[in-house]
């Protein structure tokens, strides 16, 4: 559920009308809705409660949505952050999220992004390979410090999901081989500056189906036990996200309750604490992007409905082929079927192709729903474009939560040299 819905013919976001938005901040615009954010997560931690031992922690994904206001949002909400990068480290921090409820993801950490997650005292670092191990027990041992870890698991499960967001697979780049990981986790146990306290897995996002899941889980389950058979201490074991959320109007995925009680099955006599990290599955129906038609355009087989947002400001389709509906704001009954397109230089800059939606006219509103996640955060300024603004509604009230930033203010930061 969601809280973009019509009232009176007019498309609403709580309790403000769309078209308010588009007249007061303009077009392109991503919408975020904070009582839908409020509920999925709410949803999720009733899902998750009483699963392991202790608190669960809720680490949001920040490379999902990691606006300020989203964030602040969700620490409220009592998450913590699961971070892939020093800016969205420097992002959880600032919008209030606890040091201990952070998590550090990815693959190529550099040296100074360990160090500045050392100094900040984050929860844990999700270890991906022997030699980032390696390079953190240097940078500790020097700091004075213990890094908290968790060794990252690449249990060779197809996620069944789009093969760019899959991470689990045995020639993805994430983790440690699963076969190579009770011996390497027993060498990393010993290695000074590190501590050692559990395992971590994360197999893909945009999950349809929970068999996948819990397949991993079960592998990893086996690995707990060798682990501790031989003597290993392991305490904490972080499950990841990847739950998928509906783009099509009437499509069902598993829900948050539905992997609850899978996780419950699983998990049952691991005796660990739980962490888990949710991105999409809370930010995704949350938020929308509003745009404008530019014009309708005759074409061959279907006309062209050109709006002003674009590849750039939602990558999704033009990366993945991804689905997004695509209503009017005032709808009027009448349906027609088009091409939706933005207008970039690039045919990839199509966002639908036969598209079965409502009759829209030059100068009307419509949204991309299911725009809250993997939306603004993969912005670009592709074509000399500005960044999109972004808003946060609030039952009858509104805020600016990201100023638009145009295409002169990205030049200016360009520099001619004199020699030129």
């Amino acid at each position: 559920m969601d809280h973009f819905q019509l009232k009176d013919g007019h498309l609403h976001c709580e309790d403000v009308p769309m078209s308010r938005i588009a007249d007061e901040v303009g077009t392109p615009v991503y919408v975020y809705s904070k009582a839908t954010l409020e509920r999925h997560a709410a949803v999720f931690r009733d899902a998750l409660a009483g699963v392991g031992r202790g608190e669960p922690l809720l680490a949001f994904a920040v490379k999902a949505n990691p606006n300020l206001a989203v964030l602040k949002v969700l620490a409220n909400q009592g998450y913590g952050a699961d971070v892939v990068s020093v800016g969205e480290l420097r992002r959880a921090l600032a919008a209030g999220m606890e040091p201990a409820k952070i998590v550090f993801s990815g693959v190529g950490k550099t040296a100074a992004e360990l160090r500045a997650a050392l100094e900040a005292g984050i929860g844990q670092f999700n270890l991906e390979s022997e030699e980032e191990g390696e390079e953190l027990s240097e940078i500790a041992s020097e700091m004075g410090m213990r890094a908290r870890c968790a060794l990252r698991i690449n249990p060779d499960v197809d996620a069944g999901t789009h093969d760019k967001i899959s991470t689990g697979k045995a020639d993805n780049k994430f983790g440690t081989p699963i076969g190579d990981a009770a011996s390497l986790y027993a060498r990393l146990a010993t290695v000074p500056g590190l501590e050692m306290r559990g395992l971590a897995m994360h197999i893909g996002s945009q999950l349809s189906d929970l068999a996948p899941l819990e397949a991993a889980f079960e592998k990893l389950g086996k690995l707990l036990k060798t682990l501790r058979e031989s003597g290993q201490s392991v305490r904490q074991v972080d499950l990841g996200g990847g739950l998928g959320v509906p783009y099509k109007s009437g499509e069902i995925l598993p829900s948050p309750g539905e992997y609850g009680a899978m996780v419950r099955r699983v998990t049952q006599d691991w005796d660990v604490s739980l962490a888990f990290e949710p991105g999409r599955v809370i930010a995704g129906n949350a938020g929308v992007l509003l745009t404008r038609v530019v014009r309708v355009k005759r074409g061959v087989v279907h006309p062209f409905v050109v709006v002003d947002a674009a590849m750039n400001d939602l990558a999704r389709p033009a990366m993945y082929g991804a689905w997004h509906d695509f209503v009017a704001v005032e709808p009027d009954g009448e349906e027609m079927t088009a091409n939706i397109v933005g207008p970039i230089c690039e045919t990839g800059d199509t966002f639908a192709t036969g598209r079965q939606c409502d009759r829209l006219e030059r100068g009307d509103l419509a949204i991309f729903r299911t725009a809250g996640a993997y939306g603004a955060t993969m912005a670009s300024s592709y074509n000399s474009r500005g960044f999109v603004a972004e808003v946060l509604v609030d039952g009858d009230r509104f805020a600016v939560v990201a100023d638009r930033i145009a295409a002169d203010s990205i030049m200016n930061a360009e520099r001619v040299p004199d020699w030129l």
